[in-house]
């Protein structure tokens, strides 16, 4: 019984951020439709203390694909991005990915100069919110945002959270859908996929 229980808890939990998030006001989820680099996101982008977004200058294995900086900044082509790199991909409408974000952020603080940490705000129509998220849990490492799914079809995206691990070829190592539950599952997952060591 305890099996069936655990097992309809994990569904509920993945369908919650498997599902469509909430629409903005006029309806669209369009890269086109959804400003995330505005006076009042820049401001915020400020207050959190999310530092800027910094293109590549090499050429990777990741998707072409280029995606804005969240709250203001240089756009950035994915395929110039080398390793090795940790890509967390959050929404603001996404639950479990709020209980993981301070882990990402120790793994950013204990990581520098080892590995790179970049959040990506996937699928998520309201890039206010997605900002106060981050000043809410402290997350600082670079972010950008895919509000149209972009990333869809080349992460092969099925839901929320999302795990990118990039080695220092720009190859993609691993691709997980996963509640990350530590700091050390994280570190766990980082040191197998990428050979990097990290403190404890």
């Amino acid at each position: 019984m305890r099996r069936l229980v655990g097992a309809a808890v994990a569904c509920l939990l993945l369908a919650a951020c498997s599902a469509s998030p909430s629409t903005s006001t006029d309806g669209g989820v369009s890269e086109g439709r959804v400003d995330v680099n505005t006076a009042a996101l820049r401001s915020l982008k400020a207050r959190a203390g999310v530092q800027p977004c910094v293109p590549g200058t090499s050429t990777g294995r990741l998707p072409r694909v280029t995606l804005p900086c969240l709250g203001g900044g240089r756009p950035v082509d994915l395929a110039a991005l080398r390793g090795p790199l940790v890509i967390n991909l959050f929404a603001q409408w996404c639950g479990p990915c709020r209980e993981e974000l301070p882990y990402y952020q120790q793994l950013h603080e204990k990581a520098k100069g080892t590995l790179g940490v970049l959040g990506i705000d996937y699928l998520d129509t309201q890039p206010a919110q997605a900002l106060r998220l981050a000043q809410s849990s402290g997350v600082t490492y670079p972010l950008l945002a895919d509000p149209a799914g972009a990333l869809r079809t080349a992460f092969k995206i099925r839901g929320l959270p999302g795990l990118v691990l990039v080695d220092k070829d720009g190859r993609v190592t691993d691709v997980e859908f996963r509640v990350v539950r530590s700091y050390a599952e994280l570190r766990g997952l980082v040191q197998k996929h990428l050979g990097v060591r990290l403190p404890a």
